[in-house]
């Protein structure tokens, strides 16, 4: 085989990717009034040590009232720089990138973690600012029966709100995070501002296609002002979610954004309902790539794919069929962190004991070269003997 793609560098403006792996951002509700805590150093930091070319940092709220739960991460307040510095530092001294992703979760605020039982969170004694955490949205319309109706919001507060995700950036960038990532998906704000079922407004942020794209449009402008031009910015979109918002329309929006400094588009799916739109379907390996494909096609711009990637291989064919530019492993991450380490010594990648910490990959590769005779470990195996899809 010719050289692996998985495991080839990717230069991204200034940053050069050890490989083409990223651990995608995956709330840990952990955080204590808006702090990281140990957990969320162990959590970043073994996927770090695990191998991985970039790991981006779960959701981190812009302002307080975009917290969408308990344990929620924060970047309102200078106060958050140096935790959040104490992440960066360690996930960038494994030889990984560090990331982070700035988000608001508007009307889908205010909710319980999802081992909770999900939907809107009761109030309690133990939240003292709950009335100044209001769900608020584009327009006046609950995300479904069972959530509340959010409150729309004024002019000037989306203008504010701008101005926030800038400052954030620049926070970001202090912190010494290498990537940016800006979350326009899965029902969030500033996808109910791209969603005419979300977004139902009057003025220059709602009605037209354009219109409805200029709050993200303008959140960018924001940021890259904040941001180093020297420094990669992301943004993460539901390319479907079969309410009105679709690929082509997602395509358009890439253009934009490319032209005002976006330089990858993470393809996800769904969340302007309750109903996500491939699970009317049977779930597959692979079943949101096409989306990452299309976009990279009719944008012209670096896509990452995400979705039921678990196999090395899976990733390696995603990647030399030009579908996208980079792979985002999830929750198969969460189940094995070294990830990384087990797919490169499954696609014949040269040392792949190298390419993490001594402290465990000495003794790994010690171990892999001794053998286990007729029962071989799971670090044998072979691409011949893996679960394709």
């Amino acid at each position: 085989m010719s050289a692996i793609l998985l495991f080839s560098p990717l230069t991204i403006r200034d940053l050069t990717l050890r490989n083409r792996i990223v651990v995608p951002p995956m709330h840990q509700y952990s955080a204590v009034k808006g702090f990281p805590t140990d957990w969320h150093l162990m959590n970043a930091g073994k996927f770090a040590a695990g191998g991985a070319g970039l790991v981006i940092v779960e959701s981190t709220k812009v302002e307080r009232r975009g917290c969408g739960t308990v344990g929620d991460l924060g970047i309102w307040d200078d106060g958050f720089i140096e935790p959040l510095r104490r992440l960066a530092k360690f996930i960038k001294e494994q030889n990984a990138a560090a990331g982070i992703q700035l988000g608001h979760s508007g009307r889908k605020a205010r909710a319980r973690r999802p081992w909770e039982g999900d939907g809107p969170l009761p109030r309690t004694p133990d939240i003292d600012d709950w009335d100044a955490w209001t769900p608020v949205a584009p327009s006046a319309i609950a995300h479904s029966e069972k959530w509340p109706v959010p409150r729309a919001m004024e002019r000037q507060e989306i203008k504010d709100l701008v101005l926030a995700w800038g400052e954030a950036a620049r926070r970001a960038r202090e912190a010494g995070f290498d990537v940016l990532e800006l979350h326009g998906a899965h029902g969030y704000l500033v996808h109910e501002f791209l969603s005419e079922r979300a977004n139902q407004r009057t003025d220059e942020y709602g009605g037209s296609e354009l219109n409805r794209m200029r709050f993200l449009i303008e959140i960018t402008e924001a940021v890259r002002v904040q941001w180093p031009d020297d420094k990669p910015l992301f943004v993460r979109l539901s390319v479907e979610d079969n309410a009105g918002w679709g690929p082509e329309q997602s395509a358009r929006l890439a253009k934009i954004l490319k032209a005002k400094g976006v330089d990858v588009i993470d393809c996800s799916s769904g969340g302007i309902t309750d109903v996500a739109p491939i699970l009317g379907q049977e779930i597959k390996y692979n079943y949101q790539v096409p989306l990452a494909e299309y976009v990279r096609g009719h944008a012209d711009i670096m896509t990452m794919a995400v979705g039921l990637i678990i196999h090395g291989d899976q990733a390696e064919r995603i990647l030399r069929s030009g579908q996208a530019d980079l792979i985002a492993v999830g929750r198969e991450i969460l189940n094995n962190p070294n990830w990384p380490m087990d797919a490169a010594l499954k696609l014949g990648v040269e040392a792949p004991f190298r390419n993490v910490p001594p402290q465990f990959g000495w003794w790994l590769g010690t171990r892999h070269r001794r053998g286990f005779g007729t029962r071989p470990s799971t670090w044998q195996v072979g691409l011949e003997e893996t679960t394709r899809p």
